[in-house]
């Protein structure tokens, strides 16, 4: 004859019922503190899954070597010669990129007409800034007579505002808009619009001055490099644009054609002289909000990191494609050659040091 199991009691049951929910909260608890505190690099990640590449751009080949007429190189992109040279502006937003920026005015310097700038005492992340050109125009006298330069003046910011700070940034572009149309510049004259530690190529520079038939906006494909010449990351730096100008024509970095010219120039990120003038970009740019933690700003651990050629964020690349994830993951492989780098750099070495191999 069977029997009835005996039933537990009410209280030893629910004691039960506690202990196995117990470890579910914990793993709960700690896989939520986990993802709220490494949301972004979980999210750089798995982007091959969640995000799909923009269009690809339709890219020219960029024809270039010594002592080949500029009608054979205009012939050579599939472009005709003009009887004259357009010409050529070159707008950028300043913030404290003096090194730099002395070795593009100087790469362009022949080949520029106006060299537009405007910068503001305060960054796109509202801290307060010296006018760093302004105090420094001296150091660009060479240029002087070039330079359409102004000031632009942002009071203190909400930092709650929707403002902040790409709000601020499209501000100070629309400002440098208004500059650029003060500066003389005319229909069918070249402007370059770029960041200041994005530098076209003289040779680039010379197509867009003297062919004819050119896309009337045009991305200029540039190296990239971090920290220094010493550390190229890829060849996909594509924001700087070169438009044939037109009273529609509008100061943007962003992408405005389906055109990129290969091979335009360079775009030395984060090439810094001064520990401080590292900590000031990190804390000063639209993306400021990746600083994590207080520690990121560490003197000591800035150095090592530009020495090493780790990211500064502690982030993962951002790639569409798990192969280009992981080829990119670790330090950048240092290069040793300093060949087909702007020649103001190599002609002084000693002063630019900090921004060569070696």
């Amino acid at each position: 004859m069977a029997r009835d199991l005996p039933h537990l009691p009410v209280t030893r049951r629910k004691i039960l019922q506690f202990k196995f929910l117990i470890p579910f909260v914990l793993v709960l608890s700690v896989s939520v503190i986990a993802v709220t505190q490494y949301f972004q690099s979980i999210s750089y990640l798995l982007r091959p899954l969640w995000d799909t590449p923009p269009k690809p751009f339709t890219r020219i080949p960029h024809y270039y070597a010594p002592n080949i007429s500029m009608a054979q190189l205009c012939q050579l992109h599939g472009w005709d010669i003009l009887p004259a040279p357009r010409r050529v502006f070159d707008a950028v937003l300043f913030s404290n990129e003096l090194d730099i920026l002395e070795i593009r005015y100087h790469e362009l310097l022949p080949h520029v007409d106006r060299f537009v700038i405007l910068e503001a005492n305060s960054t796109f992340t509202g801290i307060p800034k010296s006018l760093s050109f302004y105090e420094n125009f001296s150091r660009f006298g060479f240029a002087g007579s070039k330079i359409v330069y102004d000031m632009l003046s942002i009071g203190e910011l909400d930092t709650g505002s929707r403002r902040q700070p790409f709000h601020v940034e499209a501000y100070h572009r629309r400002s440098l808009n208004m500059l650029i149309r003060r500066s003389g510049i005319a229909a069918g004259d070249i402007l370059i619009m770029a960041d200041a530690d994005e530098i076209p190529t003289p040779e680039t520079v010379q197509l867009l001055k003297w062919c004819d038939g050119i896309p009337p906006v045009m991305h200029l494909g540039m190296k990239n490099y971090m920290y220094s010449f010493e550390f190229p990351v890829d060849d996909n730096s594509w924001r700087a644009t070169a438009h044939v100008y037109n009273e529609h024509t509008s100061y943007r970095h962003s992408r405005q054609s389906n055109f990129i010219l290969a091979d335009a120039g360079w775009h030395c990120s984060f090439c810094f002289r001064e520990i401080k003038e590292f900590v000031f970009k990190m804390k000063a740019y639209s993306h400021a909000d990746r600083v994590k933690q207080k520690s990121f700003l560490n003197p000591d651990r800035i150095q090592k990191i530009i020495c090493n050629g780790d990211d500064l964020f502690d982030m993962l690349p951002e790639e569409y494609t798990f192969a280009d994830l992981f080829k990119k993951m670790g330090p950048i492989p240092k290069s040793g050659s300093a060949v087909h780098l702007p020649s103001h750099l190599i002609k002084n070495a000693d002063k630019f040091r900090f921004l060569l191999p070696g």
